[in-house]
């Protein structure tokens, strides 16, 4: 497998944590989105919609990462990141979904260029957006993770939710957020990084870390 992704991506990121839970060998493949390489002609041939990360599995590409991540647990069903049980995966996915879907759209690289060069916001003021959207929405995943509390977001392993939930807290800290507000969140990540999936794809450990 070859997965494209760029260190600073909390998409590639996920993905990079459901790989080493798995124990699955990859070529890690950079994509600097900074420099504009996502829209370069050899990258397009691979995503049709310029982001990352793409897994290529054989002759297939899969992106979007939680599609990746939930096609690894098909092909690759041990250690499983979904619950058995269809309440519990409901559960999981609401969780991920809740980060993925309700936190980082509004803070992506894309929306921040735009804020900045097409709106002319300040850097303060984009700033005040992005820890906005990140300290409220990380107080719906709070909410969520007090009322069934387990040592990850459900239960005693790791699970798609916690592989969307560390690279959020890593760009809430990245952004000086707050995070004071949401002591369940915040125990679980440290009880994430205390494992070798997340500590060791992490975006400081990254080949294309700069």
């Amino acid at each position: 497998m070859k997965l494209y992704n760029y260190f600073r991506s909390s998409a590639s990121y996920r993905v990079r944590i459901a790989l080493a839970l798995k124990g699955l060998d990859y070529d890690y493949l950079p994509v600097h989105l900074v420099k504009g390489e996502q829209s370069a002609a050899a990258y397009a041939s691979v995503s049709t919609s310029h982001l990352v990360p793409t897994l290529l599995d054989g002759d297939a590409a899969i992106s979007q990462s939680m599609a990746i991540i939930e096609y690894l647990d098909e092909t690759h069903p041990q250690p499983a990141l979904l619950p058995a049980d269809a309440l519990g995966r409901a559960r999981v996915r609401a969780i991920a979904q809740d980060i993925a879907c309700e936190i980082h759209p509004l803070n992506n690289l894309r929306v921040l260029r735009y804020l900045t060069h097409d709106l002319k916001l300040s850097e303060d003021d984009k700033n005040r957006w992005y820890r906005h959207w990140v300290e409220s929405g990380l107080e719906a995943v709070e909410r969520q993770l007090a009322a069934q509390p387990g040592r990850f977001c459900h239960g005693d392993a790791p699970t798609l939710a916690d592989c969307c939930l560390v690279p959020q807290i890593f760009n809430a800290q990245r952004f000086d957020c707050r995070t004071s507000h949401v002591p369940n969140v915040m125990r679980v990540f440290e009880a994430c990084m205390a494992l070798d999936a997340f500590s060791q794809t992490q975006p400081s450990a990254c080949p294309d870390a700069a």
